[in-house]
Formats: structure tokens, C-alpha cells, sequence
């Protein structure tokens, strides 16, 4: 229930202050740690506890090297997986919502007289930076793919448990999961 509470606390935040938020954590776990080393190995005299304190923090520091740097949302498993999506504006609020749940796959880009797409983004803020068929979302395996259909502006995609964004090449499926969020040009598109 708290992981709950935390993904959706954090998912709400907007990309900067997110990013602040655990650079300020990540920062505030290397002043303990520091505090601990200090009172450990120059104001304790006893060498069991830092023989003790050695393992503990070889222990905790290829975890967190582990945690932070080699897990990718491939090795995380997504509860229900991707069964909306929400159209973000600026301050990272919802616009607009789009259930995908049952369909297998989803044209992004802006509607016209001659053809229709599944994700219409016709009024979005930058939708003259988006093109006419923009992206696909397809359904395969039990898993969401997004692809860029060689669209003129790009489409970027900010995975869940990572602080930077990456641009897609064109034609190339890329898996995405819940909390990721997608990137048609400048408009911002969160997978929930």
C-alpha cells in the first residue's frame, strides 16, 4: 500500500522536481554514511563493530549500485501493465485520458479530413510540432511497443525509474510500462 502511495506521490511531481527530489535523498544517504564511516573507524575503539560496519557497508553499497544502476524496467514486472493513457500538460496535470485497455495497437499523431488516428493530439500545446502519423503503440506478448513512424520532430520516451529521457530511432520497438512516460515532440503522454 505504501509503494502505492509513494509511485503515485512521485509520478505527480513534475520531471525537475522529481529529479531534485531523489538527487536530495541520494545526497542526504552519503551524509549518514559518511557520519557512520567517521564515528566507526576514528571515534569507536571497538574493532568488532568495524569489522561488522566493513561488511555492512560493502554489503549496502553494491546493492545500491546494483539497485540504481543495473535494474532496468525490463526487470521490473508492471502489476496490471499499461491500461491508460494521460495526456500531461506543463505542470504535469492530465488533460486528457485515452483507455487502451483490449486494443492491440494505437496510431498517435493529429486527425484530418483524410485519415483518423487512435490518439488524436490535434490540440495539444505543440501539436504543430507533431506530424499527421506521428508513433504506433503495438500490444505483443502482454507488453506495450512504441515505435516513431519517421516523424519529423521525434518521439522521446522517460522511463519510470530513470531521471533522463531518450530519443527513439525511427522504425525501432521500444518497450514501455507503467508509469513511463512518452514524449510526441514536446507533448508528454504518461502510461499508467
Amino acid at each position: 500500500m505504501r509503494n502505492r502511495f509513494f509511485k503515485r506521490y512521485i509520478n505527480n511531481l513534475d520531471d525537475d522536481e522529481r529529479f531534485f527530489r531523489i538527487k536530495m535523498i541520494d545526497v542526504l544517504l552519503i551524509i549518514v554514511a559518511v557520519t557512520a564511516l567517521i564515528y566507526v573507524y576514528w571515534l569507536n575503539t571497538n574493532s568488532n563493530l568495524k569489522i561488522g560496519f566493513g561488511f555492512f557497508i560493502a554489503i549496502a553499497t553494491v546493492g545500491y549500485v546494483i539497485g540504481k544502476y543495473w535494474i532496468t524496467t525490463d526487470d521490473i514486472e508492471t502489476e496490471a501493465g499499461i491500461t491508460k493513457l494521460i495526456l500531461l500538460d506543463e505542470k504535469g496535470a492530465g488533460i486528457k485520458e485515452w483507455y487502451i485497455q483490449g486494443e492491440t495497437s494505437l496510431l498517435i499523431g493529429k486527425s484530418s479530413k483524410h485519415s483518423e488516428v487512435d490518439i488524436d493530439l490535434s490540440d495539444a500545446e505543440y501539436a504543430s510540432l507533431i506530424s499527421k502519423q506521428h508513433a504506433v503503440l503495438n500490444y505483443a506478448d502482454g507488453n506495450w511497443y512504441i515505435e516513431d513512424i519517421d516523424s519529423k520532430n521525434g518521439t522521446g520516451i522517460k522511463q519510470a525509474y530513470k531521471s533522463a529521457k531518450s530519443r527513439l530511432e525511427a522504425q525501432e520497438p521500444y518497450r514501455i510500462g507503467t508509469g513511463d512516460v512518452i514524449y510526441i515532440a514536446n507533448t508528454k503522454i504518461l502510461c499508467t
